[in-house]
């Protein structure tokens, strides 16, 4: 029997998973699957852990665990650095090199500032569990900070919590973070009040939920206003600094915390194949998600710039990142490339409590009904009966007392600083 073929996978998201998952007990593949973490996220419900509605390791499985039973994969837990696509290698920042026959990119997203990266010294940007636990500490310790405080400039100041973005990730930020205010701590504070806490979403386009129709996001738009939310449309930031937007018409805003929900940029990684991406560093591959010129090398999840059968873009949501994980270890198995067929399951978005808007091609759907399938849908995809269950039990808590148990604030150790924004530490 031949050795088999090595297989080494960067990322241990949506897409990353599910292609090892496709691979697993398959003898002729010898697979490796590299992250810099050792746990895989169920991302869109990661706001809910920055506004306190869910703890971490609800959301959060880890990836040896969910690998465990096959036997061809090894799970390490490693940051690439570079790739050296002639030699078929990634070397990792502990400088160890992994030879490959297939490569899976699938690095995932970071934040990104359109060129603005200084930015992101005075931002709370929003892609790991890191991000939402700082976030969380963030805007707790803030409102914990205005109980102490005498002044109250200092305590509208630190009341205020700016989100730059409108997209799905802004606007369930808002809504969550307004039902935390309104509901959940109301009777917690003596000093202050906290439905006077002031969130302020951004956003540099006419409307938000641009991707969803006009009437969606006008029906976002109301839900949110009736949350209390301040919402500033036709708004381009020009600079950040300490506490502190500017924008184009030349006003200014001052805020504790600004969340940064605006953009994504992708892994530096994908600059090591010197070919065409996208502003924000994502590969147009092949097809059939190869990488021009490098037939042994597929791109997957938020690497990926490319068009559906109809021509509408590729969404970076978690459903296109399984397909493409899927679609991969399939080619890999079958031994022939074939063009990616990308079915699109619809979009959705929370708005607060009770409300979502959902869309799926020609199907529309907002309200009560739509946050029922929300749910419904998002548990469904959580990895892990464990998870399913805790997130579940949670959720139905919450809704009944309007408490969500995930308010403790954990300050980072002296050691490990870094993942505080310098405004915030």
């Amino acid at each position: 029997m031949p050795a088999p073929q090595k297989v080494l996978i960067i990322g241990g998201g949506f897409a990353g998973l599910e292609c090892a998952r496709g691979l697993a007990d398959d003898p002729r593949f010898e697979v490796t699957l590299l992250d810099r973490t050792n746990h895989h996220l169920f991302q869109p419900l990661l706001y809910q852990v920055a506004t306190a509605s869910l703890a971490a390791p609800d959301i959060a499985r880890s990836i040896r665990q969910i690998l465990a039973g096959a036997e061809n994969v090894t799970v390490l837990m490693e940051e690439v650095r570079s790739i050296d696509p002639g030699a078929k290698t990634a070397t990792s920042a502990a400088g160890r090199v992994y030879s490959y026959d297939f490569l899976v990119l699938a690095a995932g997203a970071r934040t990104g500032y359109f060129g603005n990266d200084a930015w992101e010294r005075h931002t709370l940007g929003l892609k790991s569990l890191a991000d939402a636990q700082n976030i969380r500490r963030t805007v707790l310790s803030n409102l914990e900070r205005a109980e102490l405080s005498e002044s109250a400039d200092e305590r509208r100041r630190l009341m205020t919590v700016a989100i730059v973005g409108g997209g799905p990730t802004g606007v369930e930020l808002a809504g969550a973070f307004a039902d935390l205010a309104h509901r959940c701590l109301k009777t917690n504070f003596r000093r202050i009040d906290t439905s006077s806490l002031r969130i302020v979403l951004i956003e540099g386009s006419e409307r938000i939920l641009e991707t969803y129709s006009p009437e969606q996001s006008d029906y976002a738009r109301k839900r949110l206003e009736k949350l209390g939310v301040e919402l500033r449309t036709l708004t381009r930031v020009t600079e950040v600094a300490a506490g502190k937007l500017h924008f184009k018409d030349g006003s200014e805003l001052e805020a504790a915390a600004i969340i940064w929900a605006a953009g994504t940029a992708a892994s530096p990684l994908t600059a090591c194949f010197g070919v065409e991406t996208d502003r924000g560093g994502r590969i147009v591959p092949e097809a059939d998600l190869t990488v021009p010129g490098h037939p042994q090398v597929f791109v997957a999840g938020d690497l990926v710039r490319m068009s559906d059968r109809d021509g509408q873009m590729v969404p970076g949501v978690a459903p296109a990142a399984v397909q493409m994980g899927a679609h991969i270890a399939k080619t890999l198995r079958d031994g022939e490339l074939r063009p990616f067929d990308y079915f699109d399951k619809g979009m959705m978005a929370i708005i607060g409590k009770n409300h979502a808007v959902v869309k799926s091609g020609g199907f529309e759907l907002n309200g009560f009904v739509a946050w029922l399938a929300w749910l419904f849908i998002h548990i469904t995809f959580l990895v892990g009966f464990r998870n399913k269950l805790s997130v579940l039990l949670g959720w139905a808590w919450a809704y009944l007392v309007n408490n969500p148990e995930a308010r403790i604030i954990v300050q980072p150790s002296a050691n490990d600083r870094s993942t505080v924004p310098h405004d915030h530490v």
